[in-house]
């Protein structure tokens, strides 16, 4: 929750392949405090069925930059594997072993103190897409 002197994040990750909420998705959560600051991890978590983090660390007093990072590579091998998956995908060309091209989403942005930034992931094996929330 964010507070006068400090902000506050959330994130859901929804698989536009299959039209789903994305679980088990691990997400870590780093902050700074200027663009010259060095990041400081502050934790992590991982999606629930929703697809949703609703346990993401708080942030400290100071933040100016907020990066999560999203391991996707996990998440798509497991439905990458699923004969379900394969049947949703039978046209999509195969990605090396991972089922995923890209492995990993990192999405750094700006915050102010007193705000709430909800960063839903648009994610699919090929692409993805952020955006700030609601």
């Amino acid at each position: 929750m964010s507070t006068d002197t400090t902000a506050s994040v959330s994130t859901h990750i929804l698989d536009t392949s299959v039209g789903r909420p994305a679980e088990g998705v691990a997400v870590t959560l780093a902050a700074r405090s200027g663009f010259d600051a060095e990041w400081v991890a502050l934790g992590g978590s991982a999606t629930d069925v929703d697809g949703r983090c609703k346990d993401l660390p708080a942030l400290p007093e100071g933040t100016t930059h907020v990066r999560l990072d999203f391991q996707v590579e996990t998440y798509f091998s497991h439905q990458h594997s699923s004969k379900k998956q394969a049947e949703a995908q039978q046209d999509a060309p195969r990605v090396r072993d991972s089922g995923a091209f890209f492995p990993e989403v990192a999405i750094t942005f700006a915050v102010t103190p007193g705000e709430h930034y909800h960063v839903p992931l648009l994610l699919n094996p090929f692409g993805y897409s952020v955006y700030r929330g609601s």
